[in-house]
C-alpha cells in the first residue's frame, strides 16, 4: 500500500495521517509513505511516523518513506531517526525493494 502524504504535516493535522494510516493498514504488509510532496514536518508529525512504524513493526511488516525532501529530510537527519527508518529515493524503488529485498550480507567469523 503506497500513501501519498503533501503539504504540511503538524500538530494540526498529524493525528489524521496516524489514524487514516491506521484504518489502510493491512496486517503483515508493508506501509509506503510517499513524502515527496510534503513540504513541513514539525515534531508532531515525526513522532506520529514513529508511532506508525512501532504499529507496523508489532504487526510484523515495516514502514518505508520515499522521496523525502527538504525539511521533513532534515529534521529526520538531525534527530537521528533517517537511519532507523527505511528510507528510498522513490515509490518505485520502494516497492522494487519490497518484491526483490536484498540478500543478507555475509558474515565471517573467524577462529580465535
Amino acid at each position: 500500500m503506497v500513501i501519498t502524504v503533501g503539504g504540511e504535516l503538524d500538530a494540526t493535522n498529524a493525528d489524521d495521517l496516524e489514524t487514516y494510516v491506521g484504518r489502510m493498514r493491512q496486517p503483515r504488509r508493508p506501509v509506503v509513505l510517499n513524502l515527496g510532496d510534503l513540504t513541513f514536518m514539525d515534531s508532531t508529525g515525526l513522532h506520529v511516523l514513529l508511532r506508525v512504524h512501532a504499529e507496523v513493526r508489532k504487526q510484523g511488516s515495516t514502514l518505508h518513506l520515499t522521496a523525502v525532501q527538504d525539511l521533513p529530510a532534515r529534521l529526520l537527519q538531525i534527530t537521528e531517526v533517517w537511519d532507523a527508518l527505511n528510507i528510498h529515493p522513490t515509490a518505485e524503488v520502494a516497492i522494487a525493494t519490497l518484491l526483490d529485498p536484498p540478500a543478507p550480507t555475509p558474515r565471517m567469523w573467524r577462529l580465535p
